[in-house]
């Protein structure tokens, strides 16, 4: 009788074991692909100054160092909470904060991207000087600065259940720890919902001037037509974005209809609304933008070690 009672555990332990190891080879590969393309890309700049005379690469530069940021935050927070590590909440919220300021400072620096597309189009000869290369990090620290407010509010307004003791208590570091309060969840969720909006107006409002400004013109159209693709593209990124914060409806929607767990739901949130829009960022400039991408094939090895055959036939 030992042993009949013993099965279903030791199952359901071996299923919980086989569903942490799935989970974990599937982010750890597409991390370390996205961390490989961050490094070209960063040295590719490094390798190549003139990219910093344009406060566009300058952006797109901070974003790629933003996104890195965030994904060594996040990926570290759900191996973490694979591996059921527990430790006192004083050690787990700046990992906390680090992680919600960074996810904040993306769309925050979708908006800013599409903003500078459209000071490109529309003032290409008196461009203000916020706006050039020598000045650009100024936006980008009041970008910071902004994309902070939130979690540290978010801290001030912390309340703890009466048994945890912030300094030695051991939890499992997830937002929910920080989160117990409704009424601290209500103005989460309604600060983050104008947040977004905000940001949603200023690239929809780039996207539509942009739009009848192609149309207007007579040269130069292909730019144009660029910059329209790109706050496009911008838009689809913060719409994924956005996704994330839909998962307490999916969960009551779908959990119940689909054979899915609530930790399975999670996971398939994280992985297409956390680390897939990530990924947009280097294939929209790494891929689309010709300049870049010629400077990138010269740093791979797989392009810089192929030999001309018209030189050898020369020698």
């Amino acid at each position: 009788m030992q042993n009949l009672t013993e099965l279903p555990a030791n199952a359901t332990t071996s299923s919980s074991n086989l569903s942490v190891i799935v989970k974990v080879c599937v982010v750890m590969p597409i991390f370390i692909a996205f961390l490989f393309f961050i490094l070209l890309t960063l040295y590719t700049f490094a390798s190549h100054r003139q990219f910093f005379d344009s406060s566009r690469y300058v952006l797109f530069t901070y974003m790629l160092i933003n996104d890195t940021l965030l994904l060594f935050s996040s990926v570290a927070l759900f191996l973490l909470a694979m591996a059921g590590v527990q430790f006192a909440i004083i050690y787990c919220a700046p990992l906390l904060f680090f992680s919600t300021a960074t996810f904040l400072n993306t769309p925050l620096i979708l908006s800013t991207m599409s903003l500078e597309r459209y000071v490109a189009i529309f003032y290409p000869l008196r461009r203000p000087a916020m706006w050039r290369s020598e000045w650009i990090w100024t936006i980008i620290v009041s970008l910071w600065i902004i994309s902070c407010i939130l979690p540290t509010v978010d801290f001030i307004l912390m309340r703890l259940k009466p048994n945890v003791n912030i300094l030695s208590t051991p939890v499992l570091c997830k937002t929910t720890i920080l989160n117990a309060s409704p009424i601290q969840a209500l103005f989460k969720v309604s600060l983050n919902g104008i947040f977004f909006a905000v940001v949603a107006v200023v690239i929809l409002f780039t996207y539509i001037r942009i739009l009848l400004e192609t149309r207007r013109m007579r040269q130069d159209r292909t730019t144009v037509r660029k910059a329209l693709h790109t706050v496009l593209l911008h838009g689809l990124q913060l719409l994924l974005s956005m996704m994330a914060f839909s998962q307490p409806i999916a969960e009551l929607l779908l959990v119940q209809r689909v054979s899915l767990s609530q930790a399975d739901m999670s996971f398939l949130y994280y992985v297409c609304f956390n680390l897939f829009p990530r990924f947009l960022s280097p294939l929209i400039y790494g891929i689309r933008d010709e300049k870049l991408k010629s400077y990138i094939r010269k740093v791979l090895p797989c392009y810089g070690a192929r030999v001309d055959p018209h030189k050898l036939e020369t020698k």
